[in-house]
């Protein structure tokens, strides 16, 4: 049986705390081998383990030794059969300037110790101290590694390094601040924190990571015992602890070198990213804490792990890393609906709802943020723990999220991935048949063909060298986009603008879209048009989402706001721009959407005509399903809007008003589109002579806008109307005042 093999099963019996659930765990994982279980519980009852073993050596300092207890003694005999110190033996004695007054722990490695400084300030500290027998050049360097990092960090997410030095005898030790708390995911089913509670306090740990990653440090083992939580004025803050094995992610922590042996694994494999699950050490970036507070979220809100623990190590160690690299795991929503009944019912009172509320909250955005973040492929996660956080605040904030369900493109390269050897056999075939048929054209075009590559081998040469400056520009561009991203976690939005506008062209990214979207949003809320109009121009050009949906939203952010500055001429730029972005979509909401932003103001012939393909579509969704238009009222009816000013620019006014009727029918309706409704009626009434019934229309369109408007414009929701959609129907309003007066 491999080391690696016991190290697995070891770990995480290690983590259990009561005896009957390990045993359960020690019978599924050996799965009947007596010998390996024996030299399992061999290994639980030593303390001499630290080169192998080296990521039990946890930084957990809680508020007392009953809490510790059961996760640091584990009293007995060393491999050498000699009594293993006790783990009291310096209680009393004096190390520097700290006295040192409890045993509060012990690891594979080293002891905790509640110690108090007298000079030059008196305050209550932890202090870790290797172990007698314990200071080999491995285990030396893996704790000045913990030492260096935690150093590195000054964040109120994250224990502070106080103090280090050595004892009379050599041995090293560091202080750090003592953290009172309990796990994360204790401390919110205590007390019973419901959803938006718990992604509040999510939302501080992955500040807290950032601040890590922003320091070149990766954590690498980020679980619920790793984040306490401790109160502060009845205020519950997390603290990230045990970056013991985080990994620099440039240059080295200490000038002892670390090794982690191959095959070793470096974290807890329920929380364990697919890359990290490979065993190269040299791929594991930040975007593998991205995944491991995936999990944590995952955790947070379905009282599960994607994978189960025991599970895991039940499979071996090949069958994890491909479950782990492969199978994709049950969203959110549908693994909380597996539970059984007994369970779902305490999830869910564990978080103050009930049973088929919790899931239709976990269902749609929380659904799919958490599984952007537990992308296999780690170039479709977010790419910054502050990049999760921002997704989860717009949530909150009933705001449009990033994180999006993966495109049919991205779901055949899977399924390729997946069956490489019947799409390799395929594409040998086709292949073969190919050069057959071909050979001869072949060798008539290579002279040819190598006389251009060797053209082209030239002007790649001379573009390299005109490029890097560029190339140079382009990298400081990115680094403005990240400081403004974290200017924005904290609601310093005008130093973010700033930055942002010393950047002479960003690179399309989501960080950079979030940022851009964010910062057009704010100048918009504060009638800065022009502002705004740069922001969501950049934007537009920085959008390469495989989702067109969200596209389509930020043009109608955009186009109102064109309208809103007076530049007629940029608005008609704009929307013939979006006309043909979208000419090809089969998509019935990106062709509703292209009908409104391109129809605010009157179009020439040309425009119409572009337009017929889109109304055909959105009309045809009707016929089909006449209630519902095939999704929702909610969207439904805002189609209807669509239509309604389409047939207005066609001049066919019964047909307008005819669709503004059924647009304002729906029981499921927003205020904005009621008074967009009432003002399209408005108009087609005037132009067919029914004054009377022009003006009453046009009164009940002006009041619901003007009262929106005379408290300032808001960010707003889905259900009363974003402020892009009355800022739509100011644009129409003024329009019908000028046509009717």
């Amino acid at each position: 049986m491999s080391l690696c093999r016991k190290q697995e099963i070891f770990g995480a019996a290690v983590e259990i705390e009561d005896e009957a659930e390990r045993n359960a765990l020690l019978e599924a994982a050996c799965a009947g081998d007596a010998q390996l279980r024996a030299q399992v519980e061999e290994l639980l009852g030593t303390t001499a383990q630290a080169d192998g073993f080296f990521e039990e050596c946890a930084t957990v300092i809680a508020a007392s030794k009953e809490e510790l207890e059961p996760l640091f003694s584990r009293n007995g005999a060393g491999r050498d059969g000699q009594p293993k110190e006790p783990i009291g033996e310096l209680v009393g004695s004096t190390i520097g300037s700290y006295k040192l007054l409890q045993a509060l722990g012990e690891g594979g490695c080293g002891a905790v110790y509640l110690a108090e400084q007298e000079k030059p300030v008196h305050r209550t500290v932890a202090l870790k101290v290797i172990k007698l027998g314990m200071d080999t050049k491995s285990v030396i360097a893996r704790f000045e590694a913990e030492q260096h990092a935690l150093a590195l960090m000054d964040h109120p997410g994250i224990a502070r390094v106080l103090d280090a030095g050595a004892t009379d005898s050599g041995r090293p030790y560091f202080v750090m601040e003592l953290v009172r708390g309990v796990r994360i995911t204790t401390y919110c089913d205590e007390n019973k924190l419901n959803v938006e509670d718990r992604l509040n306090l999510f939302i501080q740990v992955c500040q807290a990571v950032q601040h890590a990653h922003q320091k070149g440090i990766i954590h690498r083992d980020i679980k619920p015992s790793n984040i306490l939580v401790t109160t502060h004025d009845s205020i519950p803050t997390p603290k990230v602890i045990d970056f013991g094995i985080a990994k620099a992610i440039e240059g080295r922590l200490t000038d002892q070198t670390v090794l982690t042996p191959y095959e070793h694994f470096i974290g807890t494999p329920a929380y364990m990213s697919p890359e990290q699950a490979e065993l190269r050490g040299l791929d594991v970036d930040t975007r593998s804490d991205i995944y491991s507070l995936g999990v944590l979220l995952y955790e947070l809100l379905t009282g599960k792990t994607p994978f189960d623990q025991k599970d895991l190590l039940a499979l071996g160690t090949e069958e994890m890393r491909r479950t782990l690299r492969e199978r994709e795991p049950l969203r959110p929503s549908k693994r909380f609906g597996a539970l059984p009944i007994k369970d779902m019912i305490e999830a869910a009172s564990r978080r103050r709802d009930t049973t088929p509320r919790l899931e239709s909250v976990l269902r749609g955005d929380l659904d799919w943020i958490v599984m952007k973040a537990l992308e296999k492929d780690r170039g479709r996660r977010y790419e910054t723990a502050n990049g999760l956080a921002l997704d989860i605040q717009r949530y909150l904030h009933n705001e449009p999220v990033t994180a999006r369900p993966p495109s049919r493109w991205y779901r055949l390269r899977k399924l390729v991935r997946r069956n490489r050897a019947v799409f390799a056999a395929g594409t040998g075939i086709a292949l073969a048949l190919a050069i057959g048929f071909d050979v001869s054209t072949w060798m008539f075009f290579r002279e040819r063909s190598a006389r251009k590559e060797q053209v082209r081998l030239r002007e790649v040469a001379s573009r390299a060298l005109e490029n890097e400056g560029h190339l140079r520009l382009q990298a400081e561009n990115r680094e403005r986009v990240t400081q403004a991203a974290f200017l924005i976690s904290r609601n310093q939005l005008p130093d973010a603008d700033e930055i942002v506008g010393k950047a002479s062209e960003i690179q399309p990214s989501l960080e950079a879209e979030n940022v851009l979207r964010r910062l057009g949003e704010w100048h918009a809320l504060r009638s800065e048009w022009d502002q705004a109009a740069a922001r969501f121009e950049q934007l537009l050009k920085a959008d390469q989402k495989d989702d067109s949906e969200m596209i389509t939203l930020d043009l109608l952010m955009a186009g109102p706001i064109q309208i809103e500055r007076g530049d007629v001429k940029a608005y008609e730029h704009f929307r013939r721009a979006a006309i043909e972005r979208f000419k090809n979509t089969s998509d019935v909401t990106d062709a509703e959407r292209t009908l409104k932003i391109s129809l605010l103001a009157p179009g020439d012939a040309e425009v119409i005509r572009a337009l017929k393909p889109f109304q055909a579509m959105a009309t045809e969704s009707f016929e089909t399903d006449p209630v519902n238009a095939g999704t929702y009222p909610l969207m439904a009816a805002w189609r209807c809007i669509s239509l309604a000013l389409m047939a207005y620019r066609e001049d066919y006014m019964p047909t307008a008003q005819e669709w503004c009727r059924q647009a304002a029918s729906y029981e499921v309706n927003t205020p904005a589109r009621i008074a967009t409704a009432h003002i399209i009626n408005a108009m087609a009434s005037y132009q067919l002579g029914e004054v009377s019934e022009a003006r009453s229309e046009f009164e009940a369109g002006r009041k619901m806008v003007e009262s929106q408007f005379s408290t300032g414009l808001t960010s707003g929701n889905g259900q009363d109307g974003f402020w892009f959609d009355w800022l739509f129907a100011r644009v129409l309003l003024r329009e019908a005042r000028s046509l009717m007066r």
